[in-house]
């Protein structure tokens, strides 16, 4: 299993390592070592975290994907699995070298980030690896319907949608506001995730909190934006309004999801990656029973007004986001939208997702066999 990113906040790899243990797998994740990287848990799976000389461009990458390709290489394997477009070109070539089957899940259209879309060369020199390997695979999956559907037009490849959602946990005893050094007085309108970037909407996020009364946003998690964000902060004088954490384990951030009155997902709608997006945060928040406010974008929109759990602005001034925030804190509707969550979490669970995955894997380690 190979991923480019620390290991221990990817909660979507977590589980799918988790489903190859339970299906009689010994896992080997591989990924990368970063200076603020958390402690691997106890997980029951080998990991490996490579520390990287270079931290970013074009250096990092080449010597990233030669790393990997090596170790792949000679370890033994029945199944590889690529998480995100990344890794896919040395689980690529180790697959066809040892001829070993090969499962690629894209989390997101990754040529389409914001990041390459101001960086044309860098765009076409992914579109290449994409374009040369994607239609040459058997076993592909995606986060939603919107996003295979693209993929599948495009390459002419099936993808299996495997949502991103979180496990429902059993027995779970969320700490208390107080325990949390949270204002226990205050309502909490909280945002949360490990890529809080640019156009997510989280700048005008921190001004709107200039404007609301009662309540305080905590913004948990890391992204491009942290830096930004912790300065807007400080030049608005949001101190007492605006609270922020950096990344925790799945395990300490709950404790806060599950104290939040409101959760908070409005990416914004510049590129086909957002635009097609719905980020596991969503399905966080309904776990914990929190409703939700969000920006009009189809597979979240399927979501909220599917199982009317939540709201949605109309823009990103940050008035009208803090009169949006205020408007759902002092209605009764919150209240209705909070009920409504346990029907979400009925239909949206792990153990649904868990199936379609498992059913991938089988004809994966069926392909194996047939091969063998």
């Amino acid at each position: 299993m190979s991923v480019i990113n620390d290991l221990v906040t990817d909660n979507r790899v977590n589980r799918t390592c988790m489903t190859l243990v339970e299906r009689g797998y010994e896992v080997h994740l591989i990924g990368r070592f970063l200076p603020g990287s958390l402690p691997v848990p106890a997980w029951p799976f080998q990991t490996t975290r490579m520390k990287m000389l270079f931290k970013s461009g074009p250096a990092f990458y080449f010597f990233f994907m030669w790393r990997l390709f090596f170790r792949l290489l000679f370890k033994k394997a029945d199944l590889l699995f690529s998480n995100d477009l990344d890794t896919l070109l040395p689980n690529y070539l180790v697959s066809k070298i040892k001829n070993i089957p090969l499962i690629y899940d894209s989390h997101e259209l990754f040529c389409e980030v914001p990041e390459l879309q101001k960086t044309p060369a860098k765009r076409k020199a992914w579109l290449m690896i994409e374009s040369a390997i994607v239609p040459r695979l058997r076993h592909c999956i995606t986060v939603n319907e919107s996003i295979a559907e693209i993929f599948s037009t495009q390459y002419k490849v099936g993808f299996n949608v495997v949502r991103n959602i979180t496990d429902a946990p059993k027995g779970f005893v969320p700490k208390t506001k107080e325990q949390l050094g949270l204002p226990p007085d205050k309502k909490i309108v909280l945002l949360q995730g490990a890529g809080i970037n640019i156009d997510r909407g989280a700048e005008e996020l921190v001004e709107a909190m200039r404007y609301v009364e009662g309540a305080v946003l905590l913004i948990i998690g890391s992204g491009d934006c942290w830096s930004l964000l912790k300065q807007k902060k400080e030049e608005k004088a949001l101190k007492d309004k605006v609270i922020m954490i950096e990344k925790l384990s799945k395990s300490d951030l709950m404790h806060y999801t599950y104290n939040a009155d409101l959760g908070v997902s409005i990416d914004k709608n510049t590129n086909p990656n957002y635009y097609n997006s719905l980020p596991n945060k969503i399905f966080d928040y309904l776990h914990a029973g929190v409703p939700v406010l969000a920006s009009h974008l189809p597979e979240i929109e399927k979501v909220i007004t599917g199982f009317d759990v939540g709201d949605y602005i109309n823009g990103y001034e940050p008035q009208h986001i803090a009169g949006k925030i205020t408007d759902l804190l002092g209605s009764p509707r919150l209240f209705a939208y909070k009920n409504n969550t346990a029907r979400a979490r009925a239909a949206l669970n792990w153990d649904t997702e868990k199936i379609k995955l498992s059913e991938v894997i089988t004809r994966a380690a069926e392909n194996r066999q047939r091969v063998i």
